[in-house]
């Protein structure tokens, strides 16, 4: 994985920048963008983990006890997911779904492939969350583990400082960012595209 540091602390990859690891099954790949704590050692040790899945066929998701999940669709036309008492179907336009990663749920493509973000924190690690970022609407939080992913071009700010600038299928995070002020910004090229994108965020617990 490819990471570079930029205005103290703040770190970005791209989806072009990390091996595409497929899946057993054969049922699609994934991306993996950031597996915290960054240098951790075994790939069992990290606490939060975001990645972008390909997923190029239905089939069961893979169960993770102990790991609270949050996904939501990036590109595609959508996907239902079969829960054992609920069914959730997820479009581009969805909100991010939160569940537990031990229930694996069934996926059913609605029409051809889908890319999903994925966020994943295990129970004691701390608290996380996905949502939807507004274009120019600030984001704040006390969690110092945060995040930006988008699927355009987009400009990050910071306390009202441009931070960095974002190509699509970039993900930027920073590991000191409490209480910060983000704001995400399309480029100011006529007829821009409106950024799609998502903040995540880690708040761990007190050690």
């Amino acid at each position: 994985m490819t990471q570079t540091g930029l205005n103290g602390g703040l770190h970005t990859v791209s989806l072009g920048e990390v091996a595409d690891q497929p899946w057993r099954n054969g049922g699609g790949s994934t991306r993996e963008l950031l597996a915290w704590p960054v240098g951790g050692g075994a790939a069992a040790a990290w606490q939060c983990r975001i990645s972008v899945a390909t997923i190029a066929q239905g089939g069961p998701f893979s169960a993770f006890p102990g790991v609270e999940r949050w996904f939501a669709v990036v590109r595609g036309e959508g996907v239902v997911l079969r829960f054992a008492s609920r069914r959730a179907l997820l479009t581009t336009g969805s909100d991010p779904l939160r569940f537990e990663g031990a229930a694996a749920p069934g996926c059913e493509l609605l029409d051809g492939p889908t890319q999903d973000l994925n966020l994943m924190v295990r129970h004691d690690a701390g608290k996380g969350a996905m949502l939807r970022a507004l274009p120019g609407a600030d984001w704040l939080s006390t969690a110092p583990l945060r995040a930006v992913f988008t699927m355009t071009p987009a400009t990050l700010r910071i306390d009202g400082t441009e931070a960095a600038r974002l190509p699509a299928g970039t993900l930027a995070w920073s590991e000191a960012a409490a209480s910060q002020r983000w704001c995400l910004q399309p480029p100011a090229a006529p007829g821009a595209e409106t950024p799609a994108a998502w903040w995540l965020q880690l708040k761990p617990f007190p050690r």
